[in-house]
């Protein structure tokens, strides 16, 4: 009988796709998606913050104490693995170089191979398990130094993928019923720079496949040249992107080694809600140097952002990066009150995006994702989410929807 094994995963959407290119490795070991019924337990690691490789070790040491058998990996393997290894609470620690090799490594014990951050990983999934919408990963790495980030360090240099492989890959996830992809990487707007492509050249040629949205990770203001702003006119990009500002005070910007700033990102994000477009960001609040005067007129700069969605921290140290030497920091409760001041500005652009559209009459193109609590669950060319009511079965199914109703947290139709 085949040991089960059950993955774990932390943090980004790159772990997402790098647990799949895991799977498709699998042939000697069977996988489960019961952490119960698991005899061995991958841990794909998050290590952007101190959090991140506290709630990392936790788990595998709770693992341990279920007399689970636990493997280290992901982006916390060189930091974390090797004290863990040397506790005896994990088996076996590998970096990304290593995933690959996962079925021969399941079966040894005692070892640490660190990630040299050199390779880039060049499996093509025939399926992505259990989706119809699938993370495609374009390239690794990022050569950006921002002071409170740790995540150059440990996935290294942007490196990409080249063009034929990617639309290689997302062909066969068309044949297996996939209908939409998501461009992921460490630092996605530098796919191609190393070798002549662009994102915006790679988009046509996925145009070109029956893929019917393609959705971009998380992009950098200054990667979003006149190339690319050319296709914000294309059907096929998803009607929602996610641009990190991180702030909205050039002093905080330059405190975090940004390459962006206020005056062109407010020009940039008017340009892009021009052309119907619903906008992202993350956004840090809490990092040194931002006392009171700074915050006030950062909220009023933010309060001019078209933002319709939000991915807010409040900052968190993390140790080896210039920010976790800085002095002049901002207490727990006043970061807490800053964070909910613009979450509650972006909640109500939202609501009032979404009633615009109605009001509008735009219909909502609508993959759905799944069934949970008695209601289909997707997400619009918006990025808004979905809840669906319906005696058919709608999982896996791209439906048009010209009448619903607008909730505060998401839309709602009857079908």
């Amino acid at each position: 009988m085949k040991q089960k094994v059950y993955f774990k995963t932390f943090g980004c959407r790159t772990n997402l796709f790098d647990t799949q290119v895991m799977l498709a490795h699998l042939k000697d070991f069977e996988r489960t998606t019961s952490e119960d019924l698991a005899d061995i337990v991958v841990l794909n690691s998050c290590t952007v913050t101190n959090d991140a490789d506290y709630s990392a070790r936790a788990y595998a040491k709770k693992m341990h104490t279920l007399d689970k058998k636990v493997y280290f990996t992901g982006c916390g393997a060189n930091k974390e693995g090797r004290k863990l290894l040397e506790n005896k609470q994990v088996s076996g620690v590998f970096g990304h170089d290593h995933k690959t090799q996962i079925n021969r490594l399941l079966s040894q014990e005692g070892f640490f191979y660190e990630d040299k951050q050199q390779e880039l990983e060049g499996t093509l999934l025939k399926s992505f398990v259990g989706k119809t919408r699938a993370f495609v990963k374009i390239q690794e790495g990022c050569d950006f130094k921002c002071s409170y980030c740790i995540i150059p360090q440990v996935r290294g240099k942007s490196r990409s993928l080249e063009r034929a492989h990617i639309l290689k890959q997302i062909d066969l996830l068309a044949d297996s019923g996939v209908l939409e992809v998501v461009l992921t990487g460490t630092n996605v707007g530098s796919f191609g720079l190393d070798y002549g492509d662009s994102l915006a050249k790679l988009i046509k040629e996925i145009a070109k496949t029956p893929i019917k949205r393609v959705r971009i990770g998380s992009l950098e203001p200054a990667q979003m040249d006149s190339e690319f702003l050319e296709l914000l006119d294309h059907p096929i990009l998803e009607k929602h992107l996610h641009i990190a500002l991180q702030h909205s005070h050039d002093t905080m910007l330059r405190w975090m080694r940004r390459r962006n700033r206020t005056h062109m990102d407010l020009a940039l994000l008017q340009k892009v809600a021009s052309k119907g477009f619903a906008i992202g960001t993350d956004f840090i609040v809490g990092h040194p140097h931002e006392d009171e005067t700074i915050w006030q007129e950062a909220l009023e700069n933010f309060k001019q952002l078209p933002l319709t969605h939000i991915h807010p921290f409040i900052y968190s140290v993390r140790d080896g990066t210039p920010s976790s030497k800085m002095p002049n920091r901002v207490r727990g409760d006043i970061a807490k009150a800053r964070l909910r001041q613009i979450k509650e500005c972006v909640q109500a652009n939202n609501l009032a995006f979404r009633q615009n559209l109605k009001d509008r009459d735009v219909a909502l193109e609508v993959l759905v994702e799944g069934l949970k609590g008695g209601f289909y669950l997707g997400h619009d060319q918006f990025f808004n989410p979905i809840r669906l009511s319906s005696n058919e079965d709608l999982r896996g199914q791209w439906v048009v929807l010209e009448d619903y109703e607008v909730e505060l947290d998401s839309n709602f139709v009857a079908v």
